[in-house]
């Protein structure tokens, strides 16, 4: 009887840990795409000649990250 509490727990924490490994790497992969890519983004728009679009993402992103600071505080 205890080996199947054992083996129950066992498994618990497995699937515990598999679901929040899986959590962290999203985390990771947003934060990630947000420093690397979007700047990667807006110096490809503002290289092929968008500008107008480029500046306005810009803007935008500026406005997200103060409203986040913002709230943060």
């Amino acid at each position: 009887m205890l080996t199947a509490i054992f083996v129950f727990a066992l498994l618990y924490v497995f699937v515990r840990m598999i679901f929040w490994a899986i959590k962290a790497a999203w985390g990771i992969a947003k934060c990630i795409a947000f420093i690397v890519l979007l700047p990667v983004i807006i110096v490809g728009l503002a290289i092929a000649g968008l500008f107008y679009i480029a500046l306005g993402l810009a803007v935008f992103m500026a406005i997200i990250v103060t409203i986040g600071w913002l709230f943060s505080l």
